[in-house]
């Protein structure tokens, strides 16, 4: 109700004269009419003035209603201005038809959705036959504008008007056959737009709906059937994961839709009456078997599938013959595991000429998908037999390749690899590749074999390989951008063929790839030997240095190591990687080979794959494995030296925790190859491993066990040179005299810095190993002797019994070794051995075997060289040896020397006594009598002695 009918009375205003307002109203609308019909008129349509003509005729539209209801003659002028609307927008949509754009297009559907409101709202006029259902035709083309624009709300607004205004009209009076069209289309409009909002219950009551309206028409009957067949096919492809986990069933929505169709179909052919329309209607039904077969097959119902293609197939009109049967049926039959009805499916496509090539071919790959390594030849034979009957392209041989090749290697790929090999080389399907159009398809089929060859050589199947990559040479064209292609197909077979210890048939193929790459570099005009120098060490040099390495040709590897490095642009990661080889196959002076040669690029500057540090370690460490390497081991080693002096041992080993193990490893290196090189008494090599043993823990920081190791190693190195001396019996030259020196002398000082560094703590023994100290002394003493500085070696003694990592042994040793030789020193040997003797008596349990002989040696010295100055020195080392033996059991001093003491003590009585010289004679003769007293078996030499030095005592 308008607020002017709701106002009071007295209130109200006075309405003006309503024909006026008619009129004006009208002359309002047909001036923007006119406006409209101008432009159409002109050809020309412009956005601005289309969209004020909406806008304003909208406005009357609603200032109509007001008017409502409208004299007749009214309702004929407004029917005659909306079809002069909807005829001027038929035409300005004509003219514009290929520019208008997207907002000129929504003008005009407003302007038709207005026209068919002017009618609406006109109503009935006498005068127009069948106003409602010309008015619902209005909206219904309008609804259909809606729909293209997708305004889909707008569209079934439109349709739904359209329907009301048609609800109301009795069905006897709806007689024509285009008025019974209009009612199914817009039924059919109706549902497409629900369907597009997703109102699918809607949508597919109206199909229902639409049942009613086909009046027994066969043009109706596929109008119905194929909307049908097009909302199951949007179903089908709405069934992906997505909407499955929605909840939505795609495949049954489409089954029941197709379902609808057929059954449509079915009864249009009753109501069919020309041979068209049968032909049609069955072609529909046809249709959707075919797809309800294949909604069957995407749910696994196989025994469906097979009942849809005997319908197909046993039909009375002949049976449809499209290339899609064979596919389901097929298909079904690999479903149900019953590949023999599937191979004779496959097998009649070779057969049925009318198969267009994409079917046959996704028919082929399906069936070998699903019979696996075992419909391999099935699939072989299919194509091969197709070759005959038809055009095959080269695309469709790549695809039926890469589909039996399949992927990875066992038993089964061995297989599927030799169908494919037997595939390819057929003379038929290699013809399929004549021409420039199949390039492409060869670098396919090329790449196809040439992968499934590497899966196979990557499981060491070294011979389905080799067939592989041979057959994938069939797919390189002979053309100069192809050499080097083909030069690497050789490369690959040589290298089949030496894993399969094939040796002559490898060097065959890498002589072929090494002449393509020759003739490459004929034929280029790019700088010379650059590309194809790089290409020849690359593909060439490192497979002839397999070959060298498997036949254990040595010199032949390494002269191919030395022709490489002569290469342009050559790479020092090769040389690392053929060390790896050649150590790989124990065959180590290759390794060496490559190894030193990588040396020679570090002083270049170039970048190199590896450290030089690592490379120096592996040299050393494979050279270590055979014995008799030791002279190249240690140039080596002063390599490593050598550098790390230059460079620093930062720049050469590494910095912090992984430069001081490489630097330790060094050093350890030489220590190990020092001692066992003693060991193994070759002090030459020795002495050199010990003294680079010391350089390099001198390099390390000066820390306490590095001075001792730097010691330890100067002084076991100088004794290996003396050692050297006595082995060879040749006099050490000066030169190796001063080294020694040297040697000693840097031993010295670090002994002395280590006992002062640790005087304080009181562990120099715990520091300095006793040995060590005693290898120096002794050492020292030798050199010195050389010398003639004799002054200097009784203080080095003097200085080695002095300190706490002397021991009696040690000293005994020195008084022996000083005790003889052409360099003697006896006063080094009597102060040693009378230390040693001082020591060993001052022991708990003393030893007198040692005790005895030194005794012995010092009576001996004595005797030599004090014996006839100095008698009583002599005499006073016996009485002190009876003095020792006096207290002791029977058998603790040894027999043999108390025996010697006292035999050799009377013996000395003899001469003085022939002399005359009675009482030193007595004197003598007294001593060995006492020490022949404790010494057991002497019982008769003791009276003997007893009636001699009495018959002595009674002479006057």
């Amino acid at each position: 109700m308008r607020i002017a009918e709701i106002s009071s009375p007295e209130l109200r205003p006075s309405p003006p004269d309503k024909t006026d307002a008619y009129h004006r109203l009208l002359a309002k609308i047909e001036s923007t009419v006119k406006q409209l019909e101008a432009q159409s008129a002109a050809g020309k349509s412009s956005p601005g003035t289309t969209s004020t003509a909406a806008t304003d005729l909208r406005q009357f539209v609603t200032q109509l209603t007001q008017f409502v209801p409208f004299p007749n003659s009214f309702k004929l002028q407004i029917w005659k201005l909306s079809y002069r609307l909807w005829n001027a927008c038929v035409d300005i949509s004509n003219t514009a038809a290929t520019t208008i754009r997207s907002s000129v297009s929504e003008n005009h559907a407003e302007l038709r959705h207005i026209a068919a409101d002017f009618l609406s709202t006109a109503g009935d006029v006498s005068g127009v036959p069948s106003p409602a259902i010309k008015t619902a035709s209005f909206y219904h083309k309008t609804g259909l504008i809606w729909h293209n624009l997708r305004r889909f709300d707008l569209a079934s607004k439109c349709f739904e008007r359209a329907t009301d205004l048609l609800s109301k009209l009795d069905a006897a009076s709806i007689s024509d056959t285009g008025e019974r069209r209009l009612l199914l289309d817009l039924n059919l409009a109706r549902s497409r737009t629900a369907w597009e909002v997703r109102d699918l219950n809607l949508a597919v009551a109206l199909l229902n709906r639409s049942k009613s309206l086909l009046f027994g028409s066969c043009t109706h009957h596929i109008e119905l059937a194929k909307q049908c067949m097009e909302f199951g096919k949007q179903s089908l492809s709405r069934s992906n994961e997505e909407e499955k986990g929605s909840g939505y069933n795609g495949l049954g929505e489409a089954l029941r839709l197709m379902n609808e169709a057929l059954e449509v179909c079915e009864k249009g052919l009753g109501a069919a009456r020309t041979r068209e329309e049968k032909l049609e209607l069955r072609g529909l039904r046809y249709k959707a078997l075919r797809f309800i077969a294949a909604i069957h097959l995407q749910k696994e119902e196989f025994e469906s599938v097979i009942k849809c293609v005997k319908v197909l197939r046993d039909s009375n009109d002949g049976g449809d013959d499209h290339p899609s049967i064979s596919v389901l049926a097929m298909k079904a039959w690999l479903g149900l595991g019953r590949h023999v009805e599937a191979e004779k499916e496959l097998r009649g496509m070779v057969i049925d000429k009318g198969i267009p090539e994409g079917v046959w071919v996704s028919a082929v790959e399906a069936y070998f998908a699903a019979a696996g390594t075992a419909g391999a030849e099935t699939a072989k034979g299919v194509f091969l037999g197709l070759l005959g009957r038809c055009h095959v392209s080269a695309g469709a041989a790549v695809r039926v390749a890469h589909r039996v090749a399949g992927n990875g290697g066992g038993e089964g790929g061995r297989v599927r690899a030799k169908v494919v090999a037997e595939l390819v080389s057929d003379e038929r399907v290699v013809a399929l590749f004549a021409g420039k159009e199949a390039d492409k398809d060869k670098v396919a089929m090329h790449a196809v074999l040439w992968n499934c060859a590497a899966d196979n050589f990557q499981s060491k199947d070294y011979e389905t390989s080799a067939e592989l990559f041979e057959k994938s040479m069939l797919y390189i064209p002979y053309d100069t951008e192809n050499r080097i292609l083909r030069a690497k197909g050789f490369r690959v077979l040589c290298l089949c063929y030496l894993g399969l210890l094939r040796l002559d048939r490898a060097q065959e193929y890498i002589n072929e790839a090494e002449k393509v790459l020759y003739m490459s570099h004929e034929l280029t005009t790019l700088e010379p030997n650059v590309v194809c120098a790089f290409l020849k060490w690359h593909f060439i040099c490192s497979t002839q240095f397999k070959i060298y390495l498997q036949k254990n040709d040595h010199q032949g590897a390494i002269a191919q190591i030395e022709a490489m490095t002569a290469c342009l642009d050559f790479q020092p990661d090769f040389l690392s990687l053929s060390a790896h080889e050649a150590v790989a196959c124990h065959a180590f002076p290759v390794a060496v080979a490559s190894l030193s040669s990588m040396l020679n690029f570090y002083t270049s500057g170039k970048s190199m794959p590896t450290t030089e540090v690592t490379v120096v370690r592996t040299l050393v460490t494979v050279l270590s494995q055979e014995p008799g390497n030791e002279q190249q081991v240690l140039k080596f080693l002063k390599h490593a030296h050598t550098r790390a002096s230059d460079l620093g041992p930062d720049c050469f080993f590494g910095k912090e925790e992984v430069g001081r193990r490489e630097h330790n490893w060094f050093a350890v290196t030489s220590w190990n190859l020092g001692s066992k090189t003693g060991q193994d008494k070759n002090y030459d090599l020795s002495a050199e491993f010990l003294r680079l043993a010391s350089d390099f823990y001198a390099l390390l920081e000066g820390s306490t066990e590095n001075n001792v190791l730097v010691c330890k190693s100067l002084v076991l190195s100088a004794s290996s040179m003396i050692a050297l001396e006595f082995q060879r019996e040749t006099a050490m030259s000066e030169i190796e005299v001063k080294q020694v020196v040297q040697l000693l002398e840097r031993a010295g000082q670090m002994l002395k810095s280590i006992t002062a560094g640790n005087s304080l703590n009181d562990d120099e023994i715990n520091t300095i190993d006793p040995e060590l100290y005693f290898i120096y002394a002794l050492c020292a003493y030798d050199i010195q002797g050389r010398l003639n500085d004799l002054g200097s070696q009784l203080l080095s003694v003097r200085s080695f019994a002095n300190s706490k990592s002397c021991k009696p042994q040690h000293l005994l040793q020195i008084g022996l070794y000083a005790s003889q030789g052409v360099r003697s020193n006896h006063e080094v040997a009597t102060f040693a051995l009378n230390e040693c003797l001082s020591s060993f008596l001052s022991s708990p349990t003393p030893d007198y075997q040692n005790v005895a002989l030194v005794i012995r040696k010092l009576i001996a010295i004595a005797s030599i060289h004090k014996g006839d100055t100095d008698d009583d020195l002599v005499h006073g080392m016996y009485k002190q040896a009876y003095r020792i033996m006096v207290g002791l059991k029977e058998d603790e001093y040894p027999i043999e020397e108390g025996k010697w003491l006292a035999m050799t003590a009377w013996n000395r009585a003899a001469v003085p006594v022939r002399l005359g010289q009675i009482e030193l004679g007595k004197k003598w003769m007294t001593v060995g009598l006492d020490i022949a007293k404790h010494v057991p078996g002497m019982d008769a030499y003791k009276a003997c002695m007893e009636d001699l030095l009495s018959t002595l005592e009674k002479k006057p």
